[in-house]
Parts: C-alpha cells; sequence; structure tokens
C-alpha cells in the first residue's frame, strides 16, 4: 500500500508538472509584445490612419462650402455652426498639407517647414521629457504613500483627482510668474522649467493612481506567504509588490509621457514661450487665412511627439516583459 501511494504520488506530481509547463508555454505564446500581436495592433494602427484621411476627404467634397448653420446664417453670428466649412481656405486637402511640408516655412531662404518643425519639436519633446520625469517621480512617491497608510489616501487621493480639474491654461500663467519671482530673487529660473513643471502636473496623475492601484494587486494570499516568511515593509515591496504593479504601471507611464507632451505644448501657447512646437502652432495659425496649409505642419508634428514619447515608454516594456503576463492590453 505504501509503495502504491508513492507511486501514485509522484504520477500526479509529474502530471502537475506538465500541466504547469503547458500553461508557461501558453503564457509564453500570448505574451506582451509577441509578433503576431505585435503586427496585428501596427495593422489596426494603420487602418484606422488611412479611415481618418479617407473620411476627411470624402467630408470635403460632399459637404457644403460653408458648413451647417442652424439659428441663423452664421455671417452675422448668430447661428450656430455644427458642420465646418470644406473650402480650401478652412479645409485644405491631404495632399496639400503634405506637399506644403516641403515648401520653405515662410517664403525666401528659410529651410522647408518639416525641418522647422523638427526642430521645434526636438525642443518640446525635451522639456516634456523633463516634465515626465519629475510627474513619474511625484507621482510614485505619492502612491507609495497612499498605499502604505490609508489615512493618507484618504487625506491625498480627493485633492489629486480635483488637480486635473483645474483648468491648465489658467494654471500656466500661476507657474510662469512664480518661476520669473524666483528668478528675480537671485536663483536662476529659465522659461522652459516653468513649461517643464506644467508638464509634470498632468504627467504625476495616472502614474499616482498607476501606481496605488498596482501595489495593491498582489493577492492576499501571497502577502500572508510573505509574512510568514517574517517578510518586512521593503522585502516585500520589492519582490511582491512592485514586480506585481508592473502591469499597472506601464500603460500608466504611457498615458503621463502623453499627458506630458500635451501640458508642454499648451503651457507653451499659453506663457509664449518661443523654440517650442506650441508657439509655432500659433504663429502660423495667425496665417491661415493666406497659407492654409501651414497650420497643419506643427499639428502633425505634435501629433508626431505624442506618439515617440508614448512609444518610447514601450523601451521599458521590453526590459519588464516578463512581468507584463497580467496586463490589461495583452
Amino acid at each position: 500500500m505504501k509503495r502504491q501511494l508513492q507511486v501514485e504520488t509522484a504520477g500526479d506530481t509529474h502530471g502537475l508538472d506538465a500541466q504547469m509547463a503547458s500553461q508557461r508555454k501558453g503564457l509564453a505564446r500570448y505574451r506582451v509584445g509577441s509578433g503576431p500581436q505585435r503586427w496585428y495592433a501596427v495593422g489596426w494602427g494603420v487602418v484606422g490612419v488611412v479611415a481618418v484621411l479617407l473620411l476627411w476627404e470624402l467630408y470635403k467634397f460632399l459637404g457644403p462650402p460653408e458648413g451647417v448653420v442652424i439659428g441663423g446664417t452664421g455671417a452675422s453670428g448668430s447661428g450656430v455652426m455644427i458642420l465646418p466649412r470644406t473650402h480650401d481656405r478652412a479645409m485644405p486637402h491631404i495632399w496639400d498639407m503634405v506637399a506644403r511640408l516641403f515648401a520653405p516655412t515662410s517664403g525666401g531662404d528659410t529651410p522647408p517647414l518639416w525641418v522647422s518643425v523638427a526642430s521645434a519639436a526636438l525642443v518640446t519633446l525635451g522639456i516634456a521629457a523633463v516634465g515626465w520625469l519629475i510627474g513619474v517621480a511625484v507621482g510614485a512617491l505619492l502612491g507609495l504613500a497612499m498605499q502604505r497608510w490609508r489615512l493618507v489616501e484618504w487625506g491625498l487621493l480627493p485633492w489629486i483627482v480635483v488637480s486635473q480639474i483645474v483648468p491648465l491654461i489658467a494654471f500656466a500663467p500661476v507657474i510662469n510668474a512664480i518661476g520669473n519671482q524666483i528668478d528675480r530673487g537671485g536663483t536662476p529660473w529659465p522659461q522652459w522649467l516653468s513649461v517643464a513643471v506644467i508638464a509634470s502636473y498632468l504627467a504625476f496623475f495616472p502614474v499616482a493612481i498607476g501606481v496605488l492601484r498596482g501595489l495593491a494587486a498582489p493577492d492576499r494570499i501571497h502577502v500572508d506567504l510573505m509574512r510568514t516568511y517574517a517578510a518586512g515593509y521593503w522585502p516585500t515591496l520589492l519582490r511582491l509588490r512592485l514586480p506585481a504593479a508592473v502591469p499597472y504601471l506601464l500603460p500608466a507611464l504611457r498615458l503621463a509621457a502623453a499627458n506630458a507632451v500635451l501640458g508642454a505644448v499648451v503651457a507653451e501657447v499659453s506663457i509664449g514661450m518661443r523654440g517650442g512646437i506650441g508657439r509655432m502652432l500659433i504663429q502660423l495659425a495667425g496665417q491661415a487665412s493666406s497659407d492654409p496649409a501651414a497650420p497643419w505642419g506643427p499639428t502633425f508634428g505634435a501629433i508626431a511627439l505624442g506618439l515617440v514619447a508614448a512609444g518610447s515608454v514601450a523601451l521599458i516594456g521590453l526590459w519588464l516583459r516578463n512581468y507584463r503576463r497580467g496586463e490589461a492590453t495583452a
């Protein structure tokens, strides 16, 4: 009987090992960033971009030149326009926008528009990167404190949520004024630093929520297991909570990167900082009546900037790919 029990136990153990190996193979097959999934996502992204371009040209072809106005003629300002105008000054063709990228920025011997857009985008990208780093540091500290002490979460979380309701266009001049006062007091405070602080204001929120949610992700049984091993707070944080937080943290970092770019562009517009893509967008928008395709150059540049910023977080995801099996986007 004892020999039979040992044989049955050994058989169950081998069966369990085989089942776990099969599960590991299945997880590896559907791991985030695998080949089929990556090309599937890229394909749908290309289809989405093409669909937007086709809808643009289709509406331009079928829509009324002066748009659709309800409640008046629109010229006197008494009506409400519900559909935009489709004439060339308000809605240029896609190929006109692309051709304008290779034309001089402002005539004469100036470089092509795409060169100016790329140069301005690099300035904004550098400032947004600084804002992203500040936002990640602040958000991570807040999320860590809220997960560690429930009283801190009760006190801070409502204010963190309310902070995102403040209009950024009104908040930016305040930060710029504070920076000017610091600079006049003898401490150097360049204008780009004000833009970086404003960008971090949008970036810290998703990181704080992601860290809070991710650090609380481990199952109760795993936390109790660490306690049975007499593991303190820091070993539990480093060996259990942080690896479990990766599927929540990476999407938060991508959203924070996109928010940092948005905050930097809006801040450049609000405080009038020169050299960035936000200021360039305002300058070319003022010339839209005579050069309607020009403002779309920095617009495309801002879109590409956000995609580059969010895509850069994928490099962090590659480094942490072994911890991403539970990620919601898998």
